[in-house]
């Protein structure tokens, strides 16, 4: 039976490209000294440009085609082949640059340059032997104009080699310092294909080479899918290789990427399989669909985002219609990521020499810089969405122009009430509709409310693109498109599976491993007083939670774990985040990691991160304090402080951080849904020598974080739409209170819709909310005033919602919306008691104990195909009635006991050693032992000369332990172990 060889492939290849147009050469045309193809380069340059080659002639009339082959090289030489093609060969002899190739223009009104576009010569050579001493081949090279900028390695599946055979012969076989493979001088992208899969990479480094895959993906995930009659590699020749779209490529993606660090460090970007296939597919439809649509585009984290905006920016800015007419007059990229800025700059900078194409409005600018960069209709504007809110009242007059709007993480930069803002500011309207506008409506405060609700339902004008790697079900709702099943789905994916299984991002969930936490409480006086249920219940969370010793044995448990089993990992530069549930948790996480770490392991360091200012016995602490650096040096001083290795957090670094050395996270938070993605997701970034990650869970279970993932490991999708007529049922719920009264809420609304408001109309809006306020303070049950909150914050947050999908056109809802974002602002805070337990309460017993998969490294909790759940959409629920229920002390103790005190033994006491271990605390003989003698012959003097005396002390209030210490030589040594560490750590520190 006859196999497939690999010279079939090479076939298939050759016959698909020759019957695209392509020219076959052979090896013999080549010239090995200047790496070109002579005879084609210079039939295209006498086709196009033989003006020119006079000119050159006449100051070189003797072998001028060597001289003019040595001006080429020395022009890439100086700028790299990719800028030369892109801007021409300068030399002093020719009126213009000489061209090397011709790209496409950007519309057909020129057939001139249409002409010479078509003039450029593809070819294509089978077993090109490159080099003079080398009696190798590579098997397929494409040329353009002469120049071999495509190279491709092929392997057959069926003669037992694949597409790592053809990484290695890259990278072994073909000499990285020859002149062909010079980086940016000859050939642009490397191809190794197999039948199945495609690799590339733009710089042959030998055994250094990094390939990226190239592939379509399949069934979501990596790879390419089955086609009948084809090999499954076939788009490389039938869609990227074709002459078209070589040169959309190379004019219009592949860029030259400078490393911050160190400006001789460089990278050529070529774009991946996925980002290509965005960027085209986008083009596409807003070319057919034009103006007012949305498009939702799920891109994993690891898929090159920043590019994939640039790119699109960049193609959507000069978009042309049918009648050669731009289709966008601005394109507006919203983002709070510094790195996009100046990514997107540098790279659009390289693909357009137009100055002024971008313009960036940052922190150093306000909202009439924005303001004046629409007016002027800024090709590219960069800003954050928050400059909407103040720019759109600066605006006095905007045509109505077409805006096209990159959204960059759309889950959060589309919150709150700053995307109307965003509508209301680009909702300019041309000199006909202002009048029709005019007739449709009087000039009364009506026709104010009228005016916004069009300005923010009409975006016909607007175009909407929205990346994400974790769309909540409001986004999928907000941009996606609903599909035959009636719910929304995302326009493009790129998802977390196929980013994980092709290498772009590492799975947190590979080493996850659970720590429990058992205690059991007592109480330190004899009666049993009563407290408000839900506030005795914070309190005694926060009293285990912030507890000295538990802060102590998770420190202990932290370090020793990353210091023994993880500090080792990517060549010794591994580092650590430790995510806490509160500002003060983690306060007292870096004092506790500073005592622990000046005294185990004193050369390491450790990093916080929190908001505002913190005191605790009377000293305050802010993040510079403890840091002694400035805040914004925080994530450049973690990077680049080997010593540093533990970053402790609190509501920060928790997303948009990219720190790829970060290898280990201990978590004491809860985290669930798209928070828990993305605060593990810290960990997936990949870079050299990383292969693992690690998390320790003291707080959360497998089933919740592995359903968290579920929801966004694939494409995903929501359980069910929401219901545009809920919002009828909170507003009529609001209602049957009578505490906001209509004349009321039109009063507001009028005052808060004036172009210029004084203090009186801001103090007539205070009071219009006040009398409301003073209404519901009379409600005399507290589970009816927590009924009236929940429809006020459910009406507020489902209008806002479902405002910017549907075109809700009910003014008395949109006044209500507005009055309400007042009433929100001054509702007294929660009235759960404040319950202070800290004085009466003892932690008895306390033990940590991991709990899944092998000790070190816990167990893979990775996510399968079919693993995959459905987001859960907004519904009305109903409002949850919290009734005011006591407990007794002693009925919450034991009830928290029963949940938390299993699995615990004699060794986790703590309260029978607790008093001793604080009096010897204060004795000064073990403090000269400790300050002159190693912590090996400190717990050897400790155990011999106070432990024995202790226990004896103590024999009377537990005869019970105290037998067990003389019986069970383990757990004596245990207690000799722990007490003698926390002795010679409190004398050390």
């Amino acid at each position: 039976m006859a196999h497939i060889k690999e010279k079939d492939i090479e076939e298939a290849i050759q016959n698909s490209l020759i019957k695209s147009g392509f020219a076959q050469s052979v090896s013999s045309d080549f010239d090995r000294k200047s790496c070109i193809n002579k005879i084609e380069l210079f039939r295209f340059l006498e086709t196009t440009q033989s003006e020119l080659l006079e000119e050159f002639k006449k100051f070189r009339p003797t072998n001028w085609e060597e001289k003019l082959l040595d001006m080429i090289d020395t022009n890439i030489k100086q700028k790299g082949l990719i800028r030369v093609l892109r801007e021409g060969v300068e030399d002093y002899s020719l009126s213009s640059n000489l061209r090397l190739v011709y790209f496409k223009p950007n519309n057909n009104k020129n057939q001139e340059t249409l002409k010479l576009y078509n003039s450029n010569i593809f070819s294509l050579t089978r077993q090109l032997y490159f080099e003079e001493s080398a009696k190798t081949s590579i098997d397929l090279v494409i040329f353009l104009n002469g120049f071999p900028i495509v190279v491709i390695e092929l392997k057959n599946k069926f003669t037992g080699q694949n597409i790592e055979n053809g990484k290695e012969q890259f990278k072994l076989d073909r000499s990285y310092r020859s002149k062909l493979s010079e980086f940016n001088t000859r050939t642009l992208i490397y191809f190794a294909v197999d039948n199945d899969e495609v690799s590339m990479t733009t710089e042959l480094k030998g055994e250094d080479t990094f390939f990226l895959p190239f592939n379509k993906g399949f069934e979501q995930g990596a790879g390419n899918p089955i086609v009948e009659g084809k090999f499954r590699t076939y788009y490389l020749w039938e869609e990227i290789l074709l002459q078209d779209s070589l040169l959309d490529i190379f004019r219009n993606f592949y860029f030259i990427q400078e490393d911050e660090k160190d400006p001789n460090k460089k990278i050529a970007i070529f774009p991946r399989y996925h980002q290509l296939d965005v960027v085209k597919k986008v083009e596409k439809r807003v070319k057919e669909e034009k103006q007012g649509k949305k498009y939702l585009i799920q891109h994993s984290a690891g898929s090159g985002k920043t590019n994939s905006i640039s790119w699109l920016a960049h193609r959507l800015s000069k978009l042309h219609d049918e009648n050669e007419n731009l289709i966008f007059d601005s394109v507006i990229v919203i983002t709070d990521r510094k790195v996009l800025d100046k990514q997107l700059q540098d790279a659009i900078y390289q693909l357009d020499k137009t100055k002024g194409i971008v313009v960036k409005i940052d922190k150093n600018k306000n909202s009439n810089d924005l303001a004046l960069a629409l007016q002027k209709k800024a090709k590219i504007i960069i800003t954050t969405i928050q400059k909407f809110a103040y720019a759109y009242k600066k605006i006095d007059s905007l045509d109505k122009n077409n805006y096209a709007i990159i959204i960059d993480e759309a889950h959060s930069s589309t919150s709150g009430e700053n995307i109307n803002y965003l509508k209301l500011a680009l909702s300019g309207k041309d000199l006909d509709e202002a009048k029709e506008f005019d007739k449709k409506y009087e000039t009364n405060s009506e026709d104010d409310v009228n005016k916004m609700l069009e300005a923010i339902t009409d975006t016909r004008h607007l175009s909407f693109f929205a990346f994400t790697a974790t769309p909540k079900d409001k986004t999928m709702q907000i941009f996606g498109r609903v599909g035959d099943d009636g719910k929304p789905h995302e326009f493009h994916l790129y998802s977390m599976r196929q980013a994980i299984e092709e290498g772009f991002i590492l799975d947190p969930l590979k080493n996850y491993m659970i720590s429990d936490t058992y205690f059991k409480i007592g109480k330190k006086i004899k009666d049993n007083p009563i407290f408000e249920k839900r506030g005795a219940n914070k309190a005694i969370g926060s009293f285990i939670n912030l507890h000295e010793h538990n802060i102590k044995q998770k420190v202990e448990t932290i370090v020793e774990d990353f210091m023994t089993n993880r500090v080792f990992w990517l060549k010794n530069r591994a580092k650590a985040m430790v995510v806490t549930s509160s500002r003060l948790h983690a306060l007292k996480y870096k004092l506790a990691f500073d005592e622990y770490l000046a005294t185990h392991y004193p050369s390491v360091k450790s990093l916080i991160a929190f908001s505002g200012e913190l005191e605790i016995d009377e000293v305050k602490y802010t993040e510079e304090s403890l840091n002694a650096i400035k805040e914004s040096e925080l994530p450049e001083v973690f990077d680049s402080v080997d010593s540093i290795k533990f970053l402790i957090v609190a509501d920060k670094y928790q997303t948009g951080f990219d720190q790829p050395k970060l290898c280990a996270m201990y978590v004491d938070k809860m985290l669930n849904g798209v928070t828990a993605v993305q605060t593990l997701s810290r960990l997936n970034r990949v870079t050299k020598n990383k292969d693992n990650t690690f998390v320790l869970d003291f707080v959360n279970d497998v089933d919740t974080i592995r359903d968290s993932f579920s929801r966004y490991y694939t494409s995903s999708n929501i359980e069910e739409m929401t219901d545009p007529n809920i919002v009828f049922e909170f507003y009529h719920k609001i209602d049957e209170f009578h505490i906001c009264y209509e004349e009321e809420v039109k009063e507001y609304c009028k005052l808060y819709l004036k172009e210029q408001r004084d203090s009186n109309d801001i103090a007539n809006m205070d009071n219009l909310v006040n009398v409301a306020i003073e209404r519901f303070k009379k409600i005399k049950e507290i589970e009816k005033q927590d009924e009236f909150k929940t429809y006020v914050i459910k009406f507020f947050r489902a209008y806002n919602f479902l405002i910017q999908i549907y075109p809700i056109k009910k003014t008395a809802l949109y006044e209500m919306y507005i009055y309400l974002g007042g009433l929100i602002k001054k509702f007294p805070k929660d009235m759960i008691s404040k319950v202070e337990l800290d004085n009466l309460l003892s932690l008895d017993f306390y033990k940590l104990k991991r709990m899944n998969g092998d000790e070190t490294n816990g167990e893979d909790i990775s996510l399968q195909k079919g693993d995959e759940k459905d987001l859960k959409g907004f519904s009305s629920g109903g409002s949850r009635k919290k009734e005011k229920e006591e407990v007794d002390l002693n009925s919450l103790i034991q009830r928290i006991n029963d949940l938390f005190g299993l699995d615990l033994s004699d060794e986790d006491r703590l309260a029978f050693f607790d008093q001793p271990l604080e009096a010897h605390k204060q004795n000064e003989d073990l403090k000269d032992i400790a300050k002159v003698n190693s912590y090996e012959e400190f717990e050897e003097q400790f155990k011999k000369g106070y432990f024995l005396k202790m226990i004896l002390d103590k024999r009377s209030t537990n005869e019970e332990i105290f037998n067990k210490i003389f019986t069970d030589n383990s757990f004596k040594s245990y207690l000799v172990e722990n007490m003698s560490k926390e002795l010679y750590r409190h004398f050390n520190s």
